[in-house]
């Protein structure tokens, strides 16, 4: 009887431990989840207060200039609007993505796939190359689109994403924890070209891994605002980047409305949330999968 009771209380004590344990984990989750979010909560308040408000201080309560905030970001035709802001970033990040995404695999196939003379110093030489920033070659950039007459186009914002380093060293490293040598081999001895069986059989193997490079090369181009600076100097070409820099230093001469500034930042957001919400899970399972070995 004395044992049983023992043996009782004992695991009454562990339970007790292990709920104390999972309620302080909750806490902790919750309380980052909230940190997390804090940003982007302060940000859709801020969208529905007024210039005079947002300028007298920081405040948690939201405001009932949201509608106003909306109509006049969507519809001030001063120098752009929201929904050619949007599409010139769709066109630009949409079509960068999908090319970074598939050239990048294709080299990382390459090196993965084939035994060639030199093949480790290609592989060095791409790890080299992403590590020097964009900032260092932009002036030869700028000279090189200029003398190609490609200045104010989307061209010089797509091409150059066929070549990005930090994608290839992805898909390799990925490739290397998914995609056996055994099944390339397989498809050549069926007959299968080499375009054949990078398209239709290594593709579809890579689909978590081309999930999360769609969306991160997506979300990168979306956000980018040196290159497109740089490159676009025509209104109706700017991306939404471009747009919320002239706005805000609109604010340095008076002339700006801080409640349009961060409706804008606002409604910029919305389809990379969207993205994320529906592709959440390629995400966590393409990081998870294409992690590096030990």
């Amino acid at each position: 009887m004395g044992t049983t009771h023992i043996t009782t209380g004992e695991n009454k004590s562990s339970r007790a431990k292990t709920l104390g344990a999972r309620v302080l984990a909750y806490a902790f989750l919750a309380l980052v989840t909230l940190l997390s979010l804090f940003p982007l909560i302060l940000l859709i308040i801020n969208s529905t207060r007024s210039n005079v408000d947002l300028t007298q201080g920081f405040s948690i309560i939201p405001g009932d200039y949201f509608i106003k905030n909306l109509t006049k970001a969507w519809n001030d035709t001063n120098l752009f609007t929201i929904p050619r802001g949007m599409i010139n970033s769709f066109i630009i990040a949409a079509s960068a993505s999908l090319l970074t995404s598939y050239f990048s695999a294709m080299t990382a196939y390459g090196i993965h796939v084939y035994d060639f003379k030199g093949k480790k110093l290609a592989f060095n030489f791409i790890l080299i190359i992403m590590m020097i920033p964009t900032q260092i070659s932009a002036v030869g950039f700028l000279k090189l689109i200029g003398s190609f007459g490609m200045n104010n186009t989307y061209w010089p914002l797509i091409i150059p994403s066929i070549a990005a380093p930090s994608v290839f060293f992805y898909m390799k490293q990925y490739m290397q924890s998914t995609m056996p040598l055994e099944v390339i081999e397989a498809a050549r001895v069926d007959g299968s070209n080499e375009f054949m069986t990078f398209n239709k059989i290594a593709l579809p193997m890579l689909k978590p891994a081309l999930a999360v490079q769609i969306i991160f090369a997506f979300v990168a181009s979306w956000n980018n605002f040196f290159t497109p600076a740089l490159v676009l100097s025509k209104s109706e070409k700017w991306t939404l980047p471009i747009m919320i820099s002239v706005l805000r230093s609109n604010l340095n001469s008076n002339m700006g409305d801080l409640g349009e500034v961060y409706m804008m930042i606002m409604l910029s957001i919305l389809p990379v949330i969207v993205v994320y919400f529906f592709v959440s899970k390629y995400i966590v399972q393409g990081v998870a999968l294409g992690a590096v070995k030990g």
